[in-house]
């Protein structure tokens, strides 16, 4: 009688089908797709290569305690290649007894490698010092794995060689305090696509790094300082400047209050010195625009307005050629704008152009800022003494006064940035009076003026020890009559 499991037992290799037609499994008129056979994992790999290192006692059929010693000590007589390794090796008889006891209690399964219960946690970190390790990294979020393990070391709190990078790592990323975690805040917060409800809404704000210039025969530096409308993704305006101060992201805004005249509800800002200054501040108060600043860290934040740079270099900026001055930069940046980008189908517009969405979105009636509320809001102020001669600095410029009676007082002095050539005033008890630069050589020519003759025509000859003197000798006073 044949025995189905017979080649199995003696451990002798059962035919594979070479065909189609040879193969039980296969159809008439299909191909048997030959793909190769691997294990799932690493932990499989090894299950079953320790079923091979025991192949012999399982084969084998052992009566007694003595028969299966013997058949241990062949076995690991034999050396025996992981197919992982260039290495062969030669196992103990308790290592190969547990599997052989293993596999008849749980098949293949229970020769996979269990995972050491302590995975992913730094043994040789003690509780305070782990937690110290925390502490730093909380109270310190930039400072690498390597700072402060460095630091720690060269404290005397850890002996050189306790510890390594990728352990002081683990136990960040286990604990939730990674880098990339702490960009985003969390490390289970999820990133949702989002966008205002209607055009000016929320404008964003930033400043790019352009290529160096060549004027003049020397390096000028490229600063572009654009606001883009989140909703309709339309430029309300854009600039070229060789520096990115308070002031230009000033005279950007009224730039784009003017030529729209629609005022934003909310500006989004990085937090960058050019966004953080009071001035701003101030001016967005008084004109009823919310100030936001994107969370530290977090680039993805802004991706809107690096999606549009891209465009920008891609379009422009990496094709600028030979440009005499920021005039021409910002001829060629209009062009780009005006005539490609405002309306160009933009991808996350549905096919749309950013000016479709933009003026579609457009009130009937916009309300717009007349020039006195853009001076009224972007007018500054602070309280200065003037000297006794009627002068104070501004700006680093000397300005005097001719209110006379100011010397050596405390006065507001105002100034509106809506023009910062413009010269300052100065606001005292509810008045106004003008500033001018110091000249000091007019100055000089007005003290050396000779004394100007009375109107009346009168001697006002004024001599008090004169008149002592005639009164006591009986003279009578010259000019009396």
């Amino acid at each position: 009688m044949h025995d189905p499991d017979a080649g199995a037992a003696t451990g002798a290799p059962i035919p594979e089908p070479s065909s189609a037609a040879e193969s039980p499994r296969a159809g008439a008129g299909c191909a048997v797709v030959r793909e190769p056979l691997a294990p799932k994992d690493h932990a499989e790999a090894v299950a079953i290569f320790r079923s091979q290192v025991i192949g012999p006692l399982l084969t084998r059929h052992l009566e007694d305690h003595g028969e299966l010693a013997a058949t241990l000590r062949e076995v690991c007589a034999e050396p025996h290649r992981p197919p992982w390794s260039d290495v062969s090796y030669r196992y103990a008889a308790s290592t190969v007894e547990r599997w052989y006891y293993a596999y008849r209690k749980g098949g293949l399964e229970a020769l996979r490698p269990r995972p050491r219960s302590d995975r992913g946690h730094a043994r040789a970190l003690t509780p305070a010092l782990r937690q110290l390790v925390l502490d730093i990294r909380q109270e310190h979020p930039r400072a690498s794995a390597a700072l402060i393990l460095r630091t720690l070391v060269l404290d005397g709190r850890i002996p050189a060689g306790t510890l390594t990078e990728s352990t002081v790592r683990r136990l960040l990323e286990q604990e939730g305090l990674d880098r990339q975690s702490l960009r985003q805040g969390s490390g289970s917060r999820v990133r949702r696509r989002w966008e205002a409800a209607a055009p000016d809404d929320l404008w964003h704000a930033d400043v790019c790094h352009g290529p160096a210039l060549k004027i003049g025969g020397r390096a000028v530096p490229l600063r572009i300082h654009a606001l883009l409308d989140d909703k309709s993704r339309y430029l309300p305006a854009i600039q070229a400047c060789s520096t990115e101060r308070e002031i230009e992201m000033l005279m950007l805004m009224v730039k784009a209050l003017r030529q729209g005249g629609r005022v934003p509800d909310t500006l989004y800002l990085d937090n960058g010195a050019t966004y953080v200054g009071d001035a701003l501040e101030t001016a967005c108060a008084r004109l009823g625009i919310t100030l936001r600043h994107a969370r530290p860290y977090d680039p993805q934040a802004r991706g809107k307005m690096e999606r549009f740079w891209r465009t920008l270099r891609m379009g422009c900026l990496d094709h600028l050629g030979e440009v005499a001055s920021l005039h021409d930069v910002q001829v060629r940046l209009l062009a780009f704008i005006d005539r490609h980008y405002h309306v160009a189908p933009h991808a996350s517009l549905f096919g749309k152009t950013p000016a479709q969405v933009y003026v579609q979105g457009a009130p009937v009636e916009p309300s717009r800022l007349s020039e006195e509320q853009l001076r009224d809001a972007l007018t500054v102020r602070g309280n200065r003494r003037i000297r006794r001669d009627g002068t104070l600095d501004v700006g680093g410029v000397c300005f005097e006064t001719r209110a006379g009676f100011l010397a050596g007082r405390v006065a507001t002095v105002a100034r509106s940035l809506l023009d910062p050539t413009s010269a300052p005033w100065l606001e005292h008890d509810g008045q106004r009076f003008p500033l001018q630069h110091v000249d000091p050589v007019a100055n000089g020519r007005a003290i050396d003026r000779p004394a100007r003759p009375t109107k009346s025509g009168l001697d006002l000859a004024f001599d008090p020890p004169g008149a002592l003197l005639d009164a006591l000798v009986g003279r009578k006073p010259a000019g009396a009559r």
